[in-house]
């Protein structure tokens, strides 16, 4: 019987410091500023030459950052919403920018990387964070991750997870689009 008060205690215990993590981690503080982008080789982007952050706000541009990797389905089940707002918004100045960081070294390789960027049809600009520096200067923890940035550079928006057309997040995430862009 003291066994398994011990082994119910430690459970106990165990739960608390794992829900004490991830509240933690889901209370990660992101930089008010969108931070200027990491990598400036064309052999670090797709569909693009090098962008700067500077460049696109100076546009008057609103900017939505996807932090993805390849191996991510939840990434993957995101990626019709995303394309859909893309056709919707950038002729209204939504400017959608990829960031691939990888999480296993086979998505390191800029070939895997452009086949999934070809399968998916994505047509925005993808930036390929292999050793991680846009990420951490993000403070990003998850895949994927969306942040929304008005033009004057900063973040209003950010949420982590699959999102899919008409689902809560999209919606609230699509609203706020709507606002920025009807500010503009």
């Amino acid at each position: 019987m003291k066994w398994l008060i011990f082994l119910l205690a430690l459970l106990f215990s165990a739960s608390v410091i794992s829900n004490n993590s991830v509240s933690q981690q889901k209370g990660q503080k992101h930089p008010e500023n969108l931070p200027e982008f990491t990598h400036h080789q064309a052999k670090s982007w797709i569909n693009s030459e090098p962008l700067s952050v500077k460049k696109l706000l100076s546009q008057n541009k609103i900017i939505l950052i996807d932090m993805w990797t390849f191996d991510c389905w939840n990434c993957y089940r995101s990626f019709p919403w995303l394309n859909a707002l893309e056709k919707k918004y950038q002729k209204q100045g939504l400017q959608i920018i990829g960031v691939h960081t990888p999480e296993f070294d086979h998505e390191k390789i800029r070939s895997n990387i452009e086949k999934k960027v070809k399968e998916f049809k994505l047509h925005h600009p993808v930036m390929i964070d292999n050793d991680f520096s846009y990420w951490r200067s993000l403070n990003n923890r998850y895949w994927p991750s969306y942040y929304l940035v008005n033009p004057q550079g900063q973040i209003v928006y950010n949420h982590v997870g699959e999102t899919h057309e008409g689902d809560r997040k999209a919606i609230n995430l699509e609203r706020k689009i709507q606002e920025l862009l009807s500010i503009q």
